[in-house]
């Protein structure tokens, strides 16, 4: 694969959103992920600006930490969400390629994507790309499961997945990364971090090259790409009354693809095939800054908050440039949150005024294109109330009224509840309602004789209930949890193809889809040498007793580490097992897509760690140990075994 790549660019950009003067956010970033008693604190399934513990959020929410990431080795962030209860991975073959996330059986769409606190999809195609994302340095995840457009508007049908870079007091010091192995690829980080009585900051970068595998199931053509991302999280906080947060961040992605077969005439008409010279690029800036001032002794916060989020994509073929798109979102929020109570119950009222503009265009080169700007606005309104009585009842209800110029009005709404018993054993359960709104491609989209969008499409909304229980187990070495969920979507947008013509169109069903599964975790630390954590779900998800494609029905994941006594060795074992799916494929010259099953398979890795003294280690892994063939999507093959090592260093 040539280098598209300079570094040199990274540094540039890196240095100049340092400089820049960034917009601001509606999610807190810079709450620390643990509190005083060392309980995972969360801060998106709330309002309020306030961090949450992890066992007082009546909500399906799953934590992947920064030491999660580290142990397992992490280079491409959509890997580990494979670990989480609830979500399914599909990616188009190599890495760089086209990744979605769907959680409890909703699609890619809507799933709402935060990167410290800044919505990230691109406002083009109404989705984020988790191929874009690649780990940094330090890091955590939140993903939090269920309907959650009373808090976010748009977008949040199936959940919300944050990915929130540490702060300089979180992981202060300098480290370095440097790693090769398999398929000609090579990788590499560097961070520098630090804080003072005021201030706290943290810079960081890294890069994902690789030559690739190929992803034709009958091809020979080697699909790499490179990836490389930069960020910056400033905190300064000149009074205990007040805190201004700020975050810059830049990635950049180009990867080579495969197309499809267009040829009626050719025995693999529909499948993957080898496309010399088709790749794209994907370039994405976004920036925050959050103005946050306490009154009261910390019990009544209030945040003017804003952010940027700007995206490009360009696709080329052998003969140069093919289509691409542009996207701008500016979002700007007010919040105000007043707790008060006693030492036994506490009380946190919250309101919100969020107000969003996304624009988009199209660049494809084609007479056939409208190629100039067009924008949506939509201004929403948001109230909370959250209960907390003792260390056994937790009450929330919030609702948002969303004001649109383009699409109808609409009220979302969400109530939940959680009761500990004193044995640990806590019950909880919630209902709540969803919307998405169409993205710009489904409603003006425009490929030549493949794909015409529909500006007549309406919102997809979803409505849906919750009831899990969680067991402490021998004062907290182990948590086992069981969730039920069931949700209906109505006015799901699908693709049609009607006659003459047969090309693609978006349309809204008449009928709604269901979706209903379990979703089982245990969590567990019975010595210090030993820790492991395991993920299972069923899911049925239907429209009209049909399957609905790209959702297995079993998906479950174990993750076991062991260390030695003296801390210096680590090693992890990771299996992720992905059932048996569904996909369509395009291999019928008539363009009606035809029903396939993808076999189920398990992808096995293995990881190990050295400190070789107290700052320098030696890494290695093993990814798809058992060399697994399979495929995620129809078509598209995917990397067999692959070794990597490497050093890192941290001062």
């Amino acid at each position: 694969m040539r280098n598209r790549f300079n570094p040199g660019a990274l540094c540039v950009s890196l240095a100049a959103l340092c400089a820049a003067t960034p917009a601001l956010a509606q999610s807190n970033p810079s709450v620390a992920s643990e509190n005083a008693q060392g309980e995972q604190i969360v801060v998106t399934g709330t309002r309020s600006g306030e961090g949450v513990a992890v066992r007082d959020l009546p909500a399906s929410i799953t934590v992947i930490s920064d030491a999660d990431l580290q142990e397992r080795q992490t280079r491409i962030v959509s890997d580990v969400l494979r670990d989480v209860p609830g979500v399914a991975v599909s990616r188009t073959g190599a890495i760089g390629g086209l990744t979605q996330i769907r959680i409890r059986g909703t699609e890619g769409n809507h799933v709402l994507v935060l990167i410290d606190g800044i919505e990230a999809a691109d406002p083009y195609n109404g989705e984020y790309d988790f191929g874009t994302l690649i780990a940094d340095p330090a890091a955590r995840i939140e993903v939090l499961r269920g309907q959650q457009s009373s808090l976010y508007g748009s977008d949040a049908i199936g959940g919300v997945i944050q990915y929130i870079t540490l702060t300089g007091r979180e992981a202060p010091g300098v480290s370095v990364r440097a790693e090769g192995g398999s398929f000609g690829t090579y990788t590499g980080s560097a961070r520098i971090a630090g804080y003072s009585d005021t201030f706290d900051y943290a810079v960081s970068g890294s890069l994902y090259q690789t030559d690739g595998t190929r992803t034709a199931r009958y091809g020979t053509r080697d699909v790499g790409s490179t990836n490389a991302g930069a960020s910056a999280k400033l905190n300064w906080a000149p009074s205990e009354a007040f805190k201004l947060t700020g975050v810059a961040r830049y990635s950049y992605t180009d990867a080579d693809t495969n197309d499809s077969e267009d040829d009626p005439t050719s025995p693999l008409f529909g499948y993957t095939v080898d496309s010399p010279g088709v790749h794209y690029r994907n370039e994405a800036i976004y920036a925050l800054v959050r103005g946050e001032l306490s009154l009261a002794d910390g019990r009544w916060i209030t945040a003017m908050t804003g952010q940027i989020a700007d995206t490009e994509r360009k696709g080329y073929n052998e003969d140069g440039f093919d289509y691409g798109d542009k996207g701008t979102r500016y979002k700007g929020s007010l919040e105000s949150s007043y707790r008060f109570g006693s030492d036994h119950i506490v009380h946190r009222l919250t309101g919100a005024v969020d107000f969003e503009r996304e624009e988009f265009r199209n660049t494809t080169p084609s007479a056939f294109v409208f190629q100039g700007k067009r924008s949506t606005e939509n201004l929403g309104l948001v109230g909370q109330y959250e209960l907390t009585v003792d260390d056994a009842l937790q009450l929330g209800a919030s609702v948002r009224y969303d004001d649109n110029n383009r699409f109808d009005d609409v009220t979302t709404w969400r109530a939940q509840a959680g009761y500990r018993l004193p044995f640990g054993l806590r019950l909880r359960g919630a209902f709540g309602t969803g919307v998405k709104n169409p993205g710009y491609y489904e409603l003006y989209g425009y490929s030549d004789g493949e794909y015409i969008g529909n500006p007549n499409l309406k919102p997809e909304k979803s409505e849906g209930w919750e009831a899990g229980v969680d067991q402490i187990i021998a004062g907290g070495l182990a948590t086992i949890g069981a969730t039920y969920f069931d949700s209906r979507l109505k006015d799901e947008i699908y693709t049609t193809y009607p006659a003459p013509d047969f090309i693609a169109t978006p349309s809204n069903r008449a009928t709604k889809s269901r979706q209903k599964g379990v979703e089982v975790f245990l969590s567990a630390q019975p010595i210090e040498q030993i820790k492991f954590d395991l993920a299972y779900t069923y899911l049925n998800s239907k429209e009209n007793d049909v399957t609905e494609v790209r959702r297995p029905r079993h998906v479950g994941s174990v993750n076991a580490t062991v260390f030695s006594n003296d801390k210096r060795f680590a090693g992890t074992l990771t299996m992720r097992y992905n059932g048996r799916q569904t996909d369509v494929a395009y291999t019928d010259p008539s363009y009606v897509p035809v029903r396939v099953s993808l076999k189920e398979y398990v992808l096995v890795n293995f990881n190990a760690d050295y400190k070789v003294t107290e700052s320098i280690s030696v890494f290695g892994r093993v990814e798809n140990l058992t060399n697994e063939d399979y495929e995620e999507v129809f078509s598209f093959a995917t990397p067999g075994r692959a070794v990597y090592g490497g050093l890192k260093a941290k001062f």
